[in-house]
């Protein structure tokens, strides 16, 4: 998964060795194995990372950096030199053995650990550990070590860390009780008074989606005490408020919060609105639901979250936007829910409050258009067939055009790439993160948006519909070669001016070799090729007056759809290569 190779890239920035590192270069993993010199795949998912007595020097500045490596089970960093805070492992839930023996790490030891409950070993001796040690209390648990860091307070009373002798906690001067060294009885001892909590029981709503302004206190979805006030009942369906009544209580391992707790704590009403018919879908069920998170997108992190009746739901956090009173953002929000067509993700709801902007949407379970091209290469990997291909071209140019033609103002999309096409259970195409431009100061926008990389922006210093059609004839081209382009390539990964690569394919006509080896396989399907990308080539002509609406593109894309290219023989009896052989001016 693309996701998967951005976290390890984004780690790997914090080590001097593994930017040297020649092997962690290219796919990550090749089905069942990896290339990567540490690292172990099982059906092109990371499950290992394996690099003890590697020389690593360096900080981890983010605790998150391996959350999206939601099969890692085996996570080894013996004896190097990292030193910064502990890992954060709420979305590792996998895991079954941590080693960080031997390190510099310092900081508190995060309370996700004790939702492991498969984890079998965990070794962080020799470090310099600070704080409390968390209840834990899985029943997996076989090997400990927490010796020699400097850890304090009293050891936690569970079954679990009362099971370890007293090696398992030697040479923490601050810490007592039994089964450690040193009694506590000349120690004043609260029972965790201060809890170091999960990265995610401390502020904003993360991975578990609680709806809160930064004020709020502390989540999990273990941790909830909720009193919903449905709104009444009514036959309008499009549009809907709840609100809730959040109350931050430290619980315990049962979810029971003490009565002294309960007196102390306030409670803060935030609404969450619905803007159609959700099915069903409400905040309790969300916040008794399981949480993953899916990866950062060029404007904020989203997360699915599974609810008990096994429906998927998908919670986009919005960062660094514009300055934007509640009215205002709602305005934007009910214009974006009042867009119906087939090829859009709709917008379920939003949330707004001072400190946090949130949208809801379905799960797409196919993943993204980026991942179908690009990613699972290997003998086991499904083809991504030209007519699969050519009706996600169908499908995009379709929701583009409704963009275009029913938008109030006609706001062009803006920031129409590869991973911000997602595909449904039947390989719909939905395309999503439309009308989100005018909620970004322009400064962000011309850093993260594809079209501020449009020969439009550099020449003319603006954005407009014809821009989106150049986004999408680039992302024809990715279609049509299999290859990532510069423009819209994510994060750490390299791409190709694809733009300069095709146009000089097309001058030295050896067109025939631009297509992917996937669909070029696909003999009755060349004249389909051809003019589709033919297609792609009037829309990133450098004059934005030279590129055609979206309307015609359509028009263009379903006569090819109608010619079946895709299913019957050429009646000329020609190859690709012969079928090619045009000049584009």
């Amino acid at each position: 998964m693309v996701m998967e190779q951005q976290a390890l890239l984004a780690f790997r920035q914090a080590f001097r060795r593994l930017l040297h590192e020649p092997s962690w270069n290219g796919p990550h993993c090749l089905l069942n194995s990896s290339a990567w010199r540490g690292i172990s795949c099982l059906n092109n998912r990371v499950t290992a990372i394996d690099l003890p007595d590697f020389d690593l020097s360096g900080q981890l500045d983010d605790p998150l950096v391996l959350a999206n490596l939601t099969e890692l089970t085996i996570l080894s960093f013996r004896n190097n030199s990292i030193y910064g805070d502990m890992l954060e492992f709420s979305f590792n839930l996998k895991l079954t053995s941590i080693d960080f023996s031997m390190n510099k790490l310092s900081g508190p030891i995060y309370d996700s650990l004790q939702y492991l409950d498969r984890l079998e070993s965990l070794q962080l001796d020799h470090n310099m550990l600070n704080g409390e040690i968390p209840p834990l209390n899985q029943s997996s648990l076989k090997a400990l070590n927490l010796s020699y860091n400097n850890l304090t307070g009293q050891i936690p009373r569970t079954a679990t860390l009362q099971a370890f002798n007293e090696s398992s906690y030697l040479h923490n001067p601050g810490l007592c009780g039994e089964p450690g060294p040193i009694p506590c009885q000349d120690i004043e001892v609260n029972n965790r008074p201060e809890t170091k909590r999960s990265l995610f029981s401390d502020g904003p709503i993360v991975a578990v989606f609680i709806l809160l302004d930064i004020i709020a206190l502390i989540f999990l979805a273990r941790s909830i005490f909720v009193r919903c006030m449905k709104p009444k009942e009514s036959k309008e369906v499009k549009e809907k408020s709840f609100e809730v009544e959040f109350s931050g209580l430290d619980v315990n391992r049962d979810g029971l919060a003490s009565e002294e707790e309960r007196e102390v704590v306030k409670e803060v009403k935030r609404e969450i609105t619905f803007v159609r018919d959700v099915g069903g879908f409400d905040l309790d069920s969300l916040l008794k639901a399981t949480a993953e998170g899916l990866g950062r997108g060029s404007f904020g992190t989203s997360y699915k979250s599974i609810l008990p009746d096994a429906r998927v739901i998908v919670v986009k956090r919005l960062r660094e936007l514009s300055p934007l009173s509640s009215e205002e953002f709602s305005k934007q929000m009910r214009a974006l829910g009042a867009m119906e067509h087939a090829n859009l993700l709709p917008l379920l709801g939003f949330h707004y409050s001072e400190n946090e902007k949130l949208l809801f949407f379905n799960f797409a379970q196919n993943g993204n258009l980026f991942d179908r091209i690009h990613g699972g290469k290997g003998p086991n990997r499904i083809p991504f067939k030209w007519s699969s291909r050519l009706s996600a071209a169908h499908g995009v140019a379709q929701a583009m055009e409704y963009l275009h033609r029913n938008t109030k103002g006609s706001i062009p999309h803006g920031n129409l790439r590869s991973t911000n096409v997602l595909l449904d259970e039947k390989d719909v195409a939905l395309v999503c993160d439309y009308g989100l431009i005018s909620l970004f100061p322009p400064s962000l926008a011309v850093r993260r948006m594809v079209s501020y990389k449009s020969p439009d922006y550099k020449q003319l210093g603006k954005i407009s519909e014809k821009t989106d059609v150049w986004s999408y004839g680039c992302l024809l081209l990715e279609l049509l070669t299999g290859k990532i382009s510069a423009y819209t390539a994510p994060e750490g990964i390299e791409g190709v001016e694809l733009c300069r690569w095709i146009h000089r394919a097309v001058r030295e006509e050896w067109t025939a070799e631009v297509f992917d080896a996937e669909i070029l396989v696909e003999r009755c399907a060349g004249k389909g090729m051809i003019r589709l990308l033919e297609i792609a080539l009037s829309c990133i002509e450098m004059s934005p007056d030279k590129r055609p609406e979206m309307g015609e593109v359509v028009r263009e894309v379903e006569g090819i759809i109608a010619s079946d290219f895709d299913t019957k023989e050429d009646s000329t009896g020609r190859d690709i290569s012969t079928a090619a052989g045009y000049s584009h001016t």
